[in-house]
């Protein structure tokens, strides 16, 4: 299909700082409500879900909920009919309602106690990504009362920050209702400008077992911790290649793949050669770069030249490798609809790439339009007094407000 992006520049003009007006209440309010609720990744998330699915419900709006296997944690999906009622097509807004922990960060107020001071709201999760999910909540009875020509998903799920967890059951769930939205914006922090590419991210667990022996005896022992070490830097010769030898995109700020460990354990005692050691490590890859392919080559290297020399000394010793999660990376098509859309709405930024991962990946793999674009900067995520501006609330309720008078003269399916 096509669309009917033409139209649009003669109604979308570029707006300047001093045209945006101050965030409103109920979007502060909105964010506030979302952020005193506790969703660090280890905890349920349902005092927050349930919530905006009675809130969404209270208006008419159908909302439901896909739960996890521990019946603990869920993701919410809800559509608002277009003006024809229409409820195919449309635009999706994504975000996650999970944050990550305040363990051992100094905090100048209590993080789950939102707070407003010099012009910005502090709070874990006001940044990464309660800001959007709010702003976009207190959005829903204006579309109520008067809804765009296309209709607006809202797509809200659990644990992203430990590895995207949530985003499969819910694109699975999607699937089996008939769901075919026809684009999406996540609305992760961007500075509210449009994000058209990510890396991909590829974490593993490796677990060497050696053969513990007392140190006197060190040669006839299989040493863990040495071997895990082979690999880690077997790892990193390979971040250096790619770092000397691409591919590179430089529209990326770290125009080329890389990887890195970053957690190590093992041994019990300096006199003990150790049998265990794990460690965990990433690599990030761009997109066009075949993420199976970098692992193999670590893989090749562990079984075909350091296990055939542990097995010499001790035939159980050997080394395993535990895919953790594997968000894809996402790259637009620049010149599709929804990314032309994109440009008309926030037509004053150009479009970037980040070498942080999303949610995006995953629904354009669904064969969803997708780009990433969001109030705040990430600069602020993860960190104590965690903040997001209200110019940046004020500049997300804008450019809801143009999306909306974009869909309005859109009948249907917008792209």
């Amino acid at each position: 299909m096509h669309t009917h992006l033409p139209h649009l520049a003669s109604v979308l003009t570029p707006e300047r700082d001093e045209d945006t007006p101050a965030a409103s209440t109920g979007a502060i309010d909105w964010i506030s409500r979302l952020v005193a609720i506790d969703t660090t990744s280890r905890q349920s998330n349902l005092g927050l879900i349930e919530l905006l699915r009675d809130t969404l419900r209270a208006q008419g709006i159908d909302a439901w909920l896909d739960y996890d296997g521990s019946g603990a944690k869920a993701n919410l999906f809800a559509t608002l009919p277009g003006r024809d009622g229409n409820t195919q097509g449309g635009v999706v807004l994504s975000g996650h309602t999970d944050v990550v922990p305040v363990d051992a960060q100094h905090w100048q107020s209590p993080p789950f106690s939102p707070e407003l001071r010099d012009g910005r709201l502090y709070g874990r999760g006001a940044c990464d990504m309660k800001g959007f999910i709010g702003t976009v909540m207190s959005r829903v009875p204006a579309w109520c009362d008067a809804p765009p020509g296309a209709p607006i998903h809202l797509a809200f799920t659990y644990d992203e920050e430990v590895g995207c967890l949530g985003i499969s059951p819910m694109l699975a769930a999607m699937a089996r209702r008939g769901i075919h939205p026809q684009g999406c914006i996540v609305g992760e922090p961007t500075g509210m400008q449009v994000i058209v590419a990510h890396k991909g991210i590829n974490i593993y667990r490796c677990c060497v077992q050696g053969h513990a022996v007392h140190s006197s005896l060190a040669p006839t022992g299989v040493n863990a911790i040495e071997y895990a070490a082979r690999v880690i830097c077997h790892i990193r010769d390979l971040a250096n290649a790619f770092a000397a030898h691409g591919p590179y995109d430089e529209g990326f700020d770290v125009p080329f793949s890389t990887a890195q460990t970053g957690t190590i354990k093992g041994g019990i005692a300096l006199n003990t050669v150790p049998a265990d050691c794990e460690f965990v490590f990433e690599y990030r890859n761009l997109p066009g770069v075949d993420a199976d392919t970098i692992f193999a080559r670590i893989e090749a290297y562990a079984a075909q030249t350091l296990v055939p020399e542990m097995q010499r000394v001790h035939p159980q010793a050997t080394i395993r490798f535990t895919k953790v999660a594997a968000p894809p990376s996402m790259q637009a098509d620049e010149t599709q609809p929804l990314v032309r859309l994109m440009r008309a709405l926030i037509p004053d930024t150009p479009a970037r790439k980040v070498s942080y991962g999303t949610e995006a990946g995953f629904f354009q793999r669904a064969g969803i339009p997708t780009i990433v674009c969001g109030p705040g900067s990430i600069a602020q995520a993860h960190q104590p007094d965690e903040f997001v501006a209200l110019a940046e609330i004020a500049r997300c309720e804008r450019f809801l407000s143009k999306l909306t008078a974009a869909l309005a003269g859109i009948h249907g399916q917008f792209l």
